[in-house]
């Protein structure tokens, strides 16, 4: 380890406590203005893997919640149009009090003789009072109208959960990359800390050989101004590192003051794993992706929906029974029933079921193309993924030789200014190479892990996830 080296590590304690006192620096906290003053007694920590926010989301989001009520809301119509199929019994109690003009009962009663009962210009016959207590039932025996509703109606709520899975399946692709560019984040709060370290020992070697004699005083004004250039930078992605994991905290749908943690840095995501072969990829996309179920489910909704409007045209078949005792006193009330079997064919509506049949056909026309250009899209996507994953990968690679490299020129920069034969106006350089080659690795590792993120996005594997 070089002299300049030894100095960063030894400084290391005295400067995090004057220098960086408002970061935290374990992986994924927040800064401690951004939690409550109780957040670690009165919640508990909350540690998560890029999977585990995959899945959480899943279960959690606010989309995903909508959508379970669009479920309930199927289910409910479900239940309705089964229970057309079942009985109607109703029953009812009234007392009543009517008149009634002779004349409208179209024929006169005559006694005996001939003459007229009643005025054949008619006459008020009332008020009689009655009293009716009675119950009806209806019973269809065949209705394949609403059999064909009742199977459509289904096909709506299974269509409706398939929804269910798509937006958990988008919740979880939302999920995973926020906690991508939270997990960017804070790898950058850190390459910043590292810079900071390394700026403030250099800021102190030129003091001392400035007070040494050995040094000059622009040497030392080059340091504290690369140290505060190096702070603010730190400011700004600390506060970037805040803002992530407060957008990672709403996908997730936890509390926003909800203390997390993130088990997984970005340089211990997984990267070395084999791409996927491109004809598996799309065979896997066009079968299992969620979104593209979801609309497979809503054609054949909306296919059973248009065999229920052709098959109202159909005969019904029913059966009604009434029975009940009316009487003019509660004291003298007698039986009474009708009973009868009914069939009825609707013949014409005034083309109303004609205009919902083509409506329902246009909207499985949309659904068909919908479909197409998912598949489409589908494709898109896995190619693109794997064309991202691919260059992301010879990036990683490219950025981590970079990063070796600017290493050494920090080295070799700082052992000839400790010799005395450079200023360090080199170091200074060397530093500001160092500090792109951080940023650069930490951006080649966020794009390889945004594109592992998007083809399991595109093959519907987002919450499958480690």
């Amino acid at each position: 380890m070089s002299h300049f080296s030894r100095n960063a590590v030894g400084a290391l304690p005295t400067i995090l406590s004057v220098l960086l006192a408002p970061v935290v620096t374990s992986a994924g906290a927040q800064s401690a203005s951004a939690q409550p003053a109780n957040a670690q007694t009165t919640n508990a920590r909350i540690a998560l893997s890029l999977g585990d926010a995959a899945r959480l989301a899943a279960r959690q989001n606010g989309a995903v919640a909508v959508a379970r009520t669009r479920v309930a809301q199927a289910d409910a119509r479900v239940m309705q149009r089964k229970g057309a199929l079942y009985p109607d019994v109703a029953a009812g109690v009234q007392q009543a009090s009517r008149t009634i003009n002779s004349a409208t009962f179209g024929f006169a009663f005559k006694d005996p003789t001939g003459r007229p009962l009643l005025n054949p210009n008619g006459e008020l016959i009332g008020p009689v009072p009655t009293v009716d207590i009675r119950y009806r039932v209806t019973q269809p025996i065949l209705d394949l109208g609403s059999i064909a509703k009742w199977r459509a109606a289904q096909s709506s709520s299974v269509a409706a959960t398939a929804d269910v899975d798509a937006q958990a399946e988008g919740a979880a692709a939302l999920a995973a990359a926020a906690y991508v560019r939270a997990a960017r984040a804070d790898a950058q709060v850190a390459a910043r800390v590292a810079d900071s370290v390394l700026a403030a020992d250099l800021v102190r070697i030129a003091r001392d050989q400035l007070q040494a004699g050995v040094g000059i005083a622009l040497d030392v004004t080059r340091a504290q101004s690369q140290l505060a250039s190096t702070r603010a930078q730190l400011i700004a992605v600390r506060n970037d590192r805040d803002r992530t994991l407060l957008e990672l905290k709403r996908v997730l749908g936890l509390a926003l003051d909800a203390p997390l943690t993130l088990t997984d840095s970005l340089a211990g995501l997984a990267i070395d794993a084999a791409a996927p072969d491109e004809g598996a990829a799309l065979s896997t996309a066009f079968s299992t992706r969620p979104d593209v179920q979801s609309l497979q489910a809503q054609q054949v909704a909306a296919k059973k929906s248009l065999a229920a409007i052709r098959w109202e045209r159909s005969p019904q078949l029913g059966l009604t029974f009434d029975q009940g005792q009316i009487g003019k006193a509660w004291n003298h009330l007698l039986p009474t029933y009708t009973w009868g079997v009914q069939l009825a064919v609707g013949l014409f509506d005034g083309n109303r079921r004609e205009g919902r049949v083509q409506e329902q056909l246009a909207t499985s026309r949309e659904l068909d193309a919908r479909l197409v250009d998912l598949r489409a899209q589908s494709a898109l996507d896995v190619r693109a993924a794997l064309l991202d994953l691919s260059a992301a990968r010879e990036q990683v690679d490219a950025a981590r030789e970079r990063l070796s490299l600017a290493e050494q020129e920090v080295s070799q920069a700082q052992e000839r200014f400790r010799a005395g034969v450079a200023g360090n106006a080199d170091v200074i350089s060397a530093l500001l190479s160092l500090n792109q080659a951080r940023t650069l690795r930490n951006d080649a590792l966020a794009s390889f892990q945004s594109a592992r993120v998007s083809l399991a996005r595109a093959t519907g594997a987002v919450q499958g996830l480690p």
